[in-house]
């Protein structure tokens, strides 16, 4: 989406497989990073509650948290090592050869599981984002155009990434640099999320 030649803003919309993935697999394995987002509708930890061996959660949460910002913004948080895919999870999952070992061995027995929900996220935002129709595009427009009119200028070139998820709690939060997170819920009604996503807006034009 973009609006005029020159400044120029892109805005990017989806519910990213690879996304909902990370998220279905921070949840089943209890990892709490990051800590402001909230966890997933209908989604929980499987296996004990217990942690018998902290330290092998801390790294297990480590190596998690560092395929999240690889899986968020690819190009702004690149490996520093190869990366492979797991064969457990076709072409969906990709991680270091070297340092992602307890997470490699972690996720996948939950391969299945993890690939069925993400396909059912991903196909259910994309139902939900047809039925909008243009509503999409007028809705970013909009706002940037009443951000315009607020400050008396033109919108500063911008790139913003939304991602659409299942979250337990309403609201909108940063999980990149240009990367927003916001629920579902949220994003079907047009009123409250021109309202949530305004500030964010501001902040970038």
């Amino acid at each position: 989406m973009h609006a005029g030649s020159t400044p120029s803003w892109v805005i990017r919309e989806n519910a990213s497989t690879a996304v909902l993935l990370a998220l279905y697999l921070r949840e089943v394995l209890g990892i709490a990073s990051p800590a402001e987002l909230p966890r997933l509708r209908d989604v929980g930890r499987i296996g004990p509650e217990s942690r018998p061996d902290v330290d092998a959660h801390d790294a297990l949460e480590k190596q998690w948290r560092e395929w999240w910002t690889m899986t968020v913004e690819p190009e702004e948080h690149p490996s520093s090592v190869p990366l492979e895919l797991l064969d457990a999870y076709g072409t969906a999952v990709a991680l270091p050869v070297s340092g992602a070992e307890a997470l490699v061995g972690a996720i996948r027995p939950h391969a299945e599981a993890a690939l069925a929900w993400a396909d059912w996220a991903h196909e259910r935002y994309r139902t939900a984002s047809a039925a909008r129709s243009g509503d999409s595009y007028r809705a970013y427009a909009g706002s940037i155009a009443e951000h315009e009119r607020e400050v008396g200028r033109r919108a500063h070139s911008f790139e913003l990434n939304v991602e659409v998820l299942p979250l337990a709690t309403s609201g909108v939060w940063w999980i990149g640099s240009k990367t927003v997170a916001v629920t579902d819920s949220l994003r079907a009604d047009a009123a409250a999320f021109d309202e949530a996503i305004h500030p964010i807006i501001a902040e970038l034009a």
